[in-house]
């Protein structure tokens, strides 16, 4: 195989997750780092395991790939708590700890008995009391969801500067994220057409804002085999369940929702026909082309997955995060990591 010049793509990263036992984690964390890849990033969501546990498992059982949580949100977690768990794991990590902070899944928050208030303003909050805690300050803050009142650590974190992501995917959130934050985590489910607009939205907002270009993570599905036509099967699983988990399935799609669709390459009412589809059970190899995949995962070789990789890096992508898909998970990490330059 004519192996790719480094130069042109992102760096990898593997995604994990609640749905996945923390022993297994380790054990997944261990080949991802022996096999060659950058990073660990943890999602995670309400009523699934939590997944500090298994982050700081993985940062005992490792010693050079980053290990963190992409994203925490500031509801289930105050911001000051934020700062004392990830200060505490950037000691233990020895300064490998990554830190992501979104507005979470709000119907989940609601769940909880929390109110789900102000998401962009209450992700700024959390952003601006967790930086200025594992700076070492003591910190009053009145912001328009979260405060703190002379609050301080009472240890130093290692990484003062430990870098902030944003989750974001709206153009406001986006703005916001190019003003305060250290990188940008784009989710699940997000073509490259649609990174690379919003990619120039926070790209602009930082030079407005005086502040060097975020980092760009994206998180997107995997499948990595010798026979690419199976691992294409088999990502369609993935993808139909990303679907229907993100789009509600009363057809009112959110702005956002809408300009996703619309750069995928999909036209609305086949996206919404298939949807319905995956909704009354019929197979996902039977509902969906292969259009889905092109825009909504990786899949294929070795070399295939490379140079679908390298066209998030040509729209901007720093860091791509590979949710690997299949029952085979380890066996697709090592084989797509021996093949990386």
């Amino acid at each position: 195989m004519r192996r790719m010049n480094k130069a042109h793509l992102p760096r990898l990263g593997i995604r994990l997750h609640g749905g996945v036992a923390p022993l297994a984690c380790v054990e997944l964390a261990k080949t991802a780092e022996a096999s060659g890849f950058t990073s660990l990033w943890f999602a995670e969501n309400p009523f699934q395991r939590g997944v500090l546990p298994a982050v700081s498992a993985c940062a005992m059982a490792t010693r050079t790939i980053g290990v963190g949580i992409g994203v925490v949100n500031p509801y289930n977690r105050h911001p000051s708590l934020i700062a004392m768990e990830f200060g505490a794991l950037d000691e233990l990590s020895q300064g490998r700890a990554l830190l992501g902070i979104g507005s979470g899944i709000g119907a989940m928050i609601e769940r909880m008995g929390l109110s789900y208030d102000r998401p962009v303003s209450a992700v700024r909050d959390a952003i601006h009391i967790v930086r200025a805690l594992l700076r070492g300050d003591t910190v009053t803050y009145r912001g328009r969801v979260f405060s703190v009142d002379d609050a301080a650590l009472g240890f130093r974190p290692p990484r003062p500067d430990l870098p902030i992501y944003m989750a974001a995917m709206g153009d406001r959130s986006v703005r916001v994220c190019g003003e305060i934050a250290d990188g940008l985590m784009v989710s699940n489910m997000t073509p490259a057409a649609f990174t690379e607009r919003i990619v120039g939205i926070v790209g602009a907002a930082a030079s407005r804002a005086g502040r060097r270009m975020p980092e760009v993570v994206q998180y997107v599905p995997c499948v990595a085999r010798s026979d690419g036509a199976a691992a294409r099967e088999v990502v369609k699983t993935a993808i139909a369940e990303m679907l229907t988990s993100f789009w509600p399935a009363s057809g009112q799609w959110t702005s956002v929702k809408e300009a996703v669709v619309a750069e995928s390459g999909i036209a609305r009412d086949e996206f919404a026909a298939a949807l319905d589809r995956l909704r009354r059970r019929e197979p996902a190899n039977a509902v969906l082309d292969e259009r889905f995949v092109d825009g909504f995962a990786i899949a294929g070789t070795a070399e295939d997955c490379l140079r679908q990789a390298a066209r998030y890096r040509r729209v901007g992508v720093t860091e791509l995060v590979l949710t690997m898909a299949g029952p085979q998970a380890s066996a697709d990490i090592a084989y797509l990591g021996g093949s990386c330059p």
